[in-house]
């Protein structure tokens, strides 16, 4: 029963600390004012609206790609502009979230 509940709401947890220690690429799809206001150190800034345009450029990297934003809306869709390029990609929700994830 608890099995089946978990794969409604997503099953388990993803370990971004264990991604990005293995290589995973950090996207923050914000627009640069926000990028610039904070964001994850080493993290790319490419806006949700524009990261169509990068596709090629993720896809060279041959790495898994974890999102982030603000709140989560737009890295989950960012999230899956890039799945359905076949890149390996994660939503990791608010980017300040994800950094204290990392720590």
């Amino acid at each position: 029963m608890f099995q089946f509940l978990k794969g409604l709401v997503g099953g388990t947890a993803t370990d971004f600390k264990t991604l990005v220690t293995e290589g995973a690429i950090i996207v923050d799809v914000r627009t640069p004012g926000e990028y610039q206001s904070g964001h994850i150190k080493g993290s790319l800034n490419i806006p949700v609206d524009t990261i169509k345009n990068k596709l090629a450029d993720l896809q060279k990297k041959n790495k898994p790609v974890i999102t982030c934003c603000r709140s989560g809306a737009r890295s989950g869709m960012a999230k899956d502009i890039l799945s359905n390029a076949g890149i390996t990609a994660y939503n990791g929700g608010p980017w300040n979230s994800l950094e204290k994830q990392l720590q």
